[in-house]
């Protein structure tokens, strides 16, 4: 009997697999250990192998594909409903199988090492930047201890920083002092690293012809475009460009019943890292809208005039959106829209 379809439940050391023929019936389920696991797939005919969308997974797609496997890879919550009882590593397999046989299942796109290679600079830079933020928040408790108040801003944090450490000490105790100056030394060292990070992400979005063409897009920058491009790979896996907004969960939230329809909040799913930059993006445009109106386009004005300030914002993110997934799978550049 010949398996047709397998499920793959991703581990450290040990993985299992569970393979059914192509009317359904259980060929195995079993451990393997990692050394092994490749060898066992390469005795095998190609079939479909389903994965949950987790660490190591884009990995072990490239690899099984290699071997002329049809792979594919799903987001955890989509699989969860076809676990039928317990939490074991057979019952994970099995409802990995039972979910990518659904016609209506929803994957994930497998990404090329140089998509990973790009996105863990993100990924460390996003890091250093939550961690300069709890540094400068805890050089501001430090201050406000013995009477001291910086202004708000980061940037305010850097410019105390250099000069404690240039030897302009606010008057406070010696340790105190001495303590102050360690955190000065982290906090002027993560911002030395952001920068770096910055660099390198501009220097690879200006390699990229897709990254260079968002760019021109008013509100993205490199580092919105590198991540845009690196994350999603190719745009036409999303059907429409509502299709990637949602995706980013840029979208009201539905709640209608009985033909009455009940739009709520967005609903925040999706890739949180994008969404962030674009929101970040849209609303420094917009904050350039209310100084100039006359340098944005009419639709942008309005909303800007007659919503409010974050509901304006998160309106020009999901319309950001959609223009991009035009730009990308059309190949064209941006244009204004009229005046």
């Amino acid at each position: 009997m010949t398996v047709k379809t397998i499920g793959l439940d991703l581990a450290k050391d040990v993985f299992q697999v569970h393979g059914i023929s192509e009317n359904g019936r259980v060929i195995f389920n079993k451990a393997i250990k990692r050394a092994k696991l490749l060898a066992f797939f390469e005795a095998l005919p190609p079939c479909r192998v389903g994965m949950e969308a987790c660490g190591s997974s884009h990995h072990w797609g490239r690899m099984l594909r290699q071997l002329g496997h049809d792979v594919r890879l799903m987001p955890a919550n989509y699989v969860k409903p076809y676990v039928k009882r317990g939490k074991t590593d057979a019952a994970d397999a099995e409802a990995i199988c039972e979910a990518v046989r659904r016609p209506t299942m929803r994957f994930v796109e497998i990404k090329t090492e140089d998509q990973q290679a790009v996105l863990s600079i993100h990924r460390t830079r996003d890091l250093s930047v939550r961690q300069r933020t709890q540094m400068a928040n805890v050089i501001r408790s430090l201050l406000r201890e013995f009477g001291h108040i910086l202004p708000i801003g980061i940037e305010a944090v850097t410019a105390f920083a250099k000069r404690h450490l240039d030897g302009d000490q606010p008057d406070m105790p010696d340790i105190a002092n001495g303590m102050l100056g360690m955190q000065c030394y982290q906090f002027i060292g993560l911002n030395e690293r952001i920068d770096g990070y910055s660099k390198m992400i501009e220097r690879h979005a200006h390699l990229s012809a897709d990254a260079r063409r968002l760019m021109r897009m008013p509100g993205i920058g490199p580092i919105t475009a590198s991540a845009i491009i690196a994350t999603i790979g190719d745009a036409k896996q999303f059907r429409t460009g509502r299709d990637f907004a949602a995706w980013l969960g840029l979208t009201p939230l539905n709640k209608s019943s009985g033909g009455k329809e009940r739009l709520g909040k967005i609903t925040k799913k999706g890739d949180r890292y994008i969404r962030k930059l674009l929101v970040v993006g849209m609303t420094s445009r917009a904050v350039m809208a209310k100084r100039s109106p006359e340098k944005v386009d009419l639709w942008t004005a309005k909303i800007i005039a007659n919503k409010p300030f974050r509901l304006a914002t998160t309106a020009m993110a999901n319309k950001a959106a959609r223009i991009i997934w035009a730009m990308l799978t059309k190949r064209r550049e941006y244009r204004q829209p009229a005046f």
